[in-house]
């Protein structure tokens, strides 16, 4: 019976930790300072920047072809409880990577769970929202739409 709360469990972080990737790193600096008094974490790994090999397919069921190389930062950390967290954000904001790893193992004490979701993961799953959202309003404002007229003389 244990399965499906862990199951749960995972997609939380897994979410958190997108949160924690995609949110600007301004944002992630603000909200980080705004938990105050944190317990510290030691870091394990990094912040290291190197490159991931980006692969996709031709029509998504094609063969799958090198398309080319990102950079991305990551980093690892460990919390005087246990907690290890991971983090690896895509470009090369060493300090980026390092708050998300420890906002990661924070995420995985409970008793500081809730006030990570709270703080830090809804308010940049918000600001990636809105930013979505207002990349889709400008892209409509330049919409043009194609059709074809058809005359009866034909």
């Amino acid at each position: 019976m244990a399965e499906p709360i862990e199951a749960a469990e995972q997609a939380g972080r897994r979410r958190a930790a997108s949160a924690f990737a995609l949110a600007p790193a301004g944002l992630l600096a603000q909200r980080y300072e705004a938990l105050g008094t944190i317990p510290e974490a030691v870091p394990v790994r990094g912040p290291e920047v190197g490159l991931v090999m980006l692969r996709g397919r031709a029509g998504g069921g094609g063969a799958a072809f090198n398309l080319g190389e990102a950079s991305v930062a990551r980093a690892s950390v460990r919390l005087a409880s246990g907690e290890i967290g991971h983090a690896m954000i895509l470009g090369r904001d060493g300090a980026k990577a390092r708050m998300a790893a420890h906002l990661d193992a924070l995420w995985q004490n409970p008793d500081w769970r809730d006030r990570v979701e709270r703080e830090v993961v809804v308010p940049a799953l918000a600001a990636d929202s809105d930013a979505l959202r207002e990349r889709a309003e400008e892209t409509a404002a330049t919409r043009v739409d194609f059709f074809t007229l058809a005359r009866g003389e034909d």
